[in-house]
């Protein structure tokens, strides 16, 4: 079981650019997705160019090596040959360095050529929020059995202030093919409500703690009262909580 999130440890942390590009696949389905930044036509001609360049520095750098070892060898190390060496040694050891110099050089023409799309992937991003995510989906297996899941996304602390999400799977069920129709989408749709209010109280919590956090700083005035306001959300939270303890439960 994972560690529960407090919500506190996340108000006034931002949504890391990663969530843009490699960590999107842990994010679940209900935040959406941006749109996709489309390929400027010299994308592909740049980073052929880079890779050319690539394949060019490797097979000078070994060429240099070659010729500053030999040459050393025949003459005594001298100046020209250990500068040949070194220099032939560091083309051979930083020749990717091309590569990734392309794909940066061709991403940021992509950025410039789509700004009107760059900008709204930006806003879909700035719109994520950092609290507990449950999500219910089902699968049909090759023998004909039914596979009902639940799966968290849980937020997770990068950098000095930013947050991206886990994906992680929290309950796994296999049903018979032959068990009846109804019985199996009741049972879905019974994880699904419950799914929908794990969710809907930590997004309570989450929102408790940063608007708490939020006053605290308009209350103090600057952000060096950050561990004031923190310690203001925490205490909403706490407040909210015992107050949830001395009612009753809910029932559907």
């Amino acid at each position: 079981m994972a560690p529960e999130t407090d919500p506190v440890d996340f108000v006034g942390r931002e949504p890391d650019e990663r969530l843009l590009g490699e960590d999107m696949k842990a994010l679940p389905e209900s935040v959406g997705r941006p749109h996709e930044l489309p390929q400027s036509p010299r994308h592909d001609e740049i980073v052929r160019i880079g890779a050319a360049l690539t394949g060019a520095t490797l097979m000078g750098g070994i060429a240099l090596s070659l010729f500053g070892a030999v040459d050393a060898i025949a003459t005594g190390f001298e100046l020209l040959s250990v500068a040949a060496l070194v220099l032939g040694i560091l083309l051979v050891t930083t020749h990717w360095g091309w590569v990734h110099v392309a794909e940066i050089s061709a991403r940021r023409m992509d950025a410039r050529n789509n700004r009107q799309l760059v900008d709204g992937r930006q806003e879909w991003l700035a719109g994520i929020e950092p609290y507990p995510r449950w999500e219910v989906s089902t699968s049909t297996r090759a023998d004909g059995s039914i596979l009902i899941t639940t799966e968290r996304y849980r937020p997770l602390a990068c950098g000095p202030q930013t947050f991206t999400f886990a994906r992680e799977l929290e309950t796994s069920e296999t049903h018979s093919g032959e068990e009846p129709a109804a019985t199996v989408t009741d049972r879905a749709e019974n994880l699904r409500r419950q799914a929908a209010l794990d969710t809907a109280r930590a997004r309570e919590r989450y929102e408790l703690a940063r608007d708490a956090y939020e006053n605290a700083l308009l209350e103090h005035g600057d952000e060096q009262q950050r561990i004031a306001a923190t310690r203001a959300a925490s205490e909403a939270l706490s407040e909210r909580i015992n107050a949830n303890l001395r009612e009753p439960p809910l029932t559907e």
